[in-house]
């Protein structure tokens, strides 16, 4: 598989109980993808094959049982990493629920029409789904991070490219008072502003 064409299924978190089994964030809807063929990615290293054993649900939790994978410490080794499958597996989306890779790029922009960036980046940190998006540069380049609730999200259309949003209130202007604030520690009396700003964040 071509690394360019897998998409992250879930990531493991951490062992549960003392015969392997593993805890995921599972980021699909139907567990008939882990009957596809699967990989695992650690860090920045090459994917590489896996097969799962079995799998069950614990307190609406997904627990696999990865081959070779025959005790807690071996579980433990597999913390953190990605699980993967290659997007021909992936049932056709439905309109009004687009795959997360097909935001990446979308121009997100206020109800006004106003502009506020692209996005550029979806996680799940605490199984929050977080997307980072970008300022445009005339706008100062920062960074945007914005929980993707339906509150926050008015509309997607992968047609026009663009995704409708009405941030929190104040959220833009944190933002942008941050990136003035990082501009400005990082300037001296001789310096010039640097044209691209600190990225704090990329999964």
């Amino acid at each position: 598989m071509p690394a360019s064409s897998l998409v992250v299924l879930g990531r493991l978190i951490k062992p549960h109980g003392i015969k392997g089994e593993i805890r995921v964030d599972y980021y699909a809807e139907s567990p008939e993808l882990l009957d596809c063929p699967l990989m695992l990615r650690a860090g920045r290293f090459a994917p590489r094959p896996v097969r799962i054993r079995e799998w069950h649900l614990w307190k609406d939790q997904l627990i696999l049982s990865i081959e070779g994978c025959g005790d807690r410490s071996a579980a433990e080794r597999f913390r953190g990493q990605e699980l993967l499958i290659d997007e021909s597996f992936l049932p056709e989306a439905e309109d009004d629920e687009p795959y997360l890779r097909d935001l990446i790029g979308l121009q997100a922009c206020l109800e006004s029409g106003e502009p506020v960036g692209e996005i550029e980046d979806i996680d799940f940190p605490a199984g929050q789904e977080i997307w980072t998006i970008r300022a445009p540069e005339s706008a100062g380049g920062h960074e945007i991070l914005l929980p993707a609730v339906p509150e926050f999200v008015l509309d997607i259309d992968l047609e026009a490219g663009k995704a409708v949003i009405a941030p929190p209130e104040g959220l833009l202007d944190l933002y942008r008072g941050s990136a003035a604030a990082v501009q400005d520690d990082g300037m001296d009396e001789d310096s010039e502003p640097e044209e691209t700003p600190v990225r704090s964040r990329r999964r």
